[in-house]
């Protein structure tokens, strides 16, 4: 009999894409919701919706009841945060909620999204999932998710409950509209403009969600599994996009010194309004700072290989294009 699993962040891109994974493959799927229409989305995919909240432990406790796995997909993601607490409250404390309350009601184990930013590897340097920290933080989300996985790691261990961390990089695909998906939409709309001049890393939803369910199979207890599928300059994304959409857009690459000055001086005057920026200091450290993955051995441990760059940017952009993002000429072929 297939184990019952419970999803929490079931609205979030990576969470929906894992309750729908998880129904394909005949699970009995609880999906952790906020609100009626969450919960009316969740049911007519045919997975049962759960109300809860990861900072209140009565109602983690009895979604995760019966439930032999327990996926934490859920937290806040954002950069340029004007109220930082926020971030340590949901991703630390509320993961830790998680833990205690998979584990009281006798989950097997709980696979944790992490992310790739938490290993904090050196500038310059290629990260594994091993890699030493740095010892210093780019940004309020890269402490948040440290500590963050610290905690669900040392909690698994005080109470018995197997815990696997999955530490994606960039996680992109269709879906995705929001955050770093909306400079592709923008370059694929010929309205990007200007790009730092960095390495950015990538990985599909597909094979981020994939990693997940090996990881509750054939992840070992008490490892982290860093899932990515390519590490490339931004300049070369960009040509991969153009070749692939078939429309050359012109783009200006920003050197450090005037992306670093910029982005303080945005982020300085929204700060001193109470607004969040859309761009900021720690916004800019972390793309400057050219994030490097070497994902291979997630895919080797596991048993999963990773999508190639064309295809899954071609998929992107088939999807933007449906969704009318885009121009439907998108993909066909040059202008």
């Amino acid at each position: 009999m297939a184990e019952k699993a419970l999803v929490i962040g079931s609205t979030g891109f990576l969470g929906g894409a894992l309750v729908v994974a998880l129904l394909e493959g005949g699970a009995t799927v609880r999906a952790g919701v906020r609100n009626a229409d969450a919960a009316s989305r969740m049911s007519a995919l045919g997975a049962e919706p759960a109300f809860l909240n990861v900072m209140d432990p009565v109602s983690l406790r009895e979604a995760s009841r019966s439930c032999s796995i327990v996926y934490h997909a859920g937290g806040v993601n954002t950069m340029c945060p004007v109220d930082p607490g926020r971030l340590y409250e949901v991703n630390v404390q509320g993961s830790q909620n998680v833990v205690d309350a998979a584990a009281a009601a006798g989950a097997r184990r709980v696979v944790y999204t992490s992310s790739a930013a938490s290993i904090g590897e050196a500038r310059g340097t290629v990260a594994t999932a091993d890699s030493q920290h740095r010892g210093w933080f780019l940004s309020h989300y890269e402490r948040s998710k440290f500590l963050g996985e610290q905690r669900v790691l040392a909690r698994g261990r005080e109470l018995g409950i197997e815990i696997v961390c999955v530490n994606p990089s960039s996680v992109q695909g269709p879906g995705r509209t929001r955050g770093t998906a909306r400079w592709l939409i923008r370059y694929a709309n010929g309205k990007l403009r200007w790009m730092v001049d960095t390495r950015v890393s990538l990985v599909a939803i597909d094979d981020c969600t994939r990693a997940h369910l090996l990881s509750a199979t054939r992840g070992v207890p008490g490892q982290r599994y860093l899932v990515n599928g390519a590490t490339m300059p931004i300049r070369e994304l960009i040509e991969l996009v153009a070749e692939v959409s078939g429309r050359q857009r012109p783009v200006r690459l920003l050197p450090p010194w005037l992306a670093l000055g910029g982005g303080s001086l945005v982020g300085w005057a929204y700060k001193i309004r109470s607004r969040r920026p859309p761009v900021c200091g720690e916004m800019v450290r972390t793309l400057l700072h050219g994030h490097a993955y070497d994902g291979t051995r997630a895919a080797r441990e596991l048993g999963f290989e990773y999508t190639p760059m064309p295809e899954f940017v071609g998929a992107t952009l088939r999807w933007y294009a449906e969704q009318g993002l885009v121009s439907q000429a998108v993909g066909t072929g040059p202008d």
